[in-house]
């Protein structure tokens, strides 16, 4: 329907549906209606269904006229989250039929979580039924990033022909003629839904993303995302204290991890340094017959369940701001959970002198080790610390996060154990070790 069709009487009947919608979703699930409250609400033409940009969410009346209000609902709750998950931006360097599938899939996921796995908190009935909320392999979409999620979906050829598992998943989306069976093999059941109705879905379901990777990276909305992400969570753990009611979804706190920008791709970096789960071999303290050879040679052991022995140092010295250190506390944070809590080691802090490291081998440990410092810098401490301290069992890697302003120790300290240089700024070049930045 034109906007211009439109009567004063059915445009009031839609602001006043979406803003009883918003009010709703402010009392029975808190987290999307105060997000919701920092969004304009509009109505277009320009799309067949509903979309947003970050700034706005907009629906065609038709669709808006066609859903029910737990329908109408469930797309502001959809919306919101590509908001405040960045889809809008993420998706500018991938393919974009592939991103969206993978977006609506990590967002209908984390609804369906929100909802004890309700089905109807993320059905419409007249797109669909149930939407797309599972992975290639079966898992929960809320289990994944998008980029993750996307790396795992294989498109369909354009015949429709079904590919079996690890192609594209038709959830349930899209095709309302065919209930999922939940208890269905993947095999047997979900991977023969897949064809030309999930494709068509991404292309032109009811959800348009064709802006996704369009819109130019804006940092500083994004940044008010993450801020308003935040000023939720708060407001809701307030709620909880005050009352006793579980008002946060389960999921927000992974959520908030995702926001950060930029993510250090762990696994990546890691494995320059320490052994991962696919591997059979550690860079375990290296043998010391082989003390004056050039080449690093690893110690090859049995397949290790856990990553281990990772020593992480953090500058407190004065020129490392509050913002600084917090960074570096989640980055470290940021790299258990990308290891699923599989990372073992220790955490210490350093100015001019060594607070010594503490052992941690789960997540919990983790948390309650706290920063410590506030004087000079010295990085050679850390390896006359290491030395002296922990000769009866080197570090299998040493990461130093730091902004780097202090003179670099001579390489020989460091006993032939990788280390990593991770710094907060662009401006400083580490004489030797590997380097990666991260920016607060």
């Amino acid at each position: 329907m034109p906007l211009s069709d439109l009567t004063q009487e059915k445009q009031r009947e839609f602001v006043r549906r979406l803003l009883l919608s918003r009010l709703r979703l402010l009392v029975n699930n808190g987290f999307y209606g105060l997000l919701l409250m920092h969004m304009k609400f509009g109505l277009t033409d320009q799309v067949e269904h509903s979309w947003t940009n970050g700034e706005a969410i907009e629906l065609n009346p038709d669709f808006l006229d066609s859903i029910n209000d737990d329908e109408l609902d469930y797309v502001l709750m959809h919306e919101i989250l590509h908001v405040v998950l960045q889809h809008c931006w993420r998706g500018k360097d991938f393919e974009p039929e592939r991103f969206n599938i993978a977006a609506d899939i990590v967002v209908n996921s984390n609804i369906l979580k929100s909802y004890n796995m309700d089905l109807k908190s993320i059905t419409l009935s007249t797109n669909g039924g149930v939407q797309m909320h599972l992975a290639p392999n079966g898992r929960e979409g809320y289990e994944f990033t998008v980029e993750e999620l996307y790396d795992l979906i294989e498109l369909p050829p354009p015949t429709g022909t079904i590919k079996g598992p690890g192609s594209v998943p038709n959830t349930g989306g899209g095709n309302g003629d065919e209930e999922e069976d939940p208890e269905a093999p993947w095999e047997e059941g979900r991977a023969q839904r897949i064809g030309s109705k999930a494709s068509s879905m991404a292309k032109g379901g009811w959800d348009d993303h064709g802006h996704f990777g369009e819109l130019e990276p804006d940092d500083e909305l994004r940044e008010v995302w993450v801020r308003r992400f935040q000023d939720a969570c708060e407001s809701i753990e307030i709620r909880e204290k005050s009352n006793g009611r579980g008002l946060m979804p389960a999921f927000a706190e992974r959520l908030l991890k995702e926001l950060r920008k930029p993510q250090t791709d762990w696994r990546t970096i890691l494995n320059e340094f320490v052994q991962e789960e696919i591997t059979d071999y550690s860079f375990a303290p290296p043998d010391r017959r082989f003390g004056d050879s050039p080449f690093f040679l690893p110690d090859f052991n049995e397949k290790e369940a856990i990553v281990k022995d990772v020593l992480f140092m953090v500058d407190t010295s004065g020129s490392m701001s509050d913002d600084a250190i917090t960074a570096a506390f989640s980055e470290i944070k940021g790299a258990l959970d990308q290891f699923n809590g599989k990372l073992a080691g220790w955490l210490g802090f350093f100015d001019a002198a060594i607070i010594e490291p503490q052992p941690f081998e789960t997540v919990e440990e983790f948390r309650v080790i706290r920063p410590k410092g506030g004087g000079g810098t010295d990085f050679q401490i850390i390896f006359e610390y290491v030395a002296h301290h922990m000769a009866d069992m080197l570090p299998a890697s040493i990461i130093v996060l730091t902004d780097g302003f202090a003179p670099f120790p001579q390489e020989h300290l460091a006993m032939g154990i990788p280390v990593l240089w991770l710094l907060n700024n662009e401006d400083v070049q580490p004489p030797w070790g590997k380097v990666a930045r991260i920016v607060v």
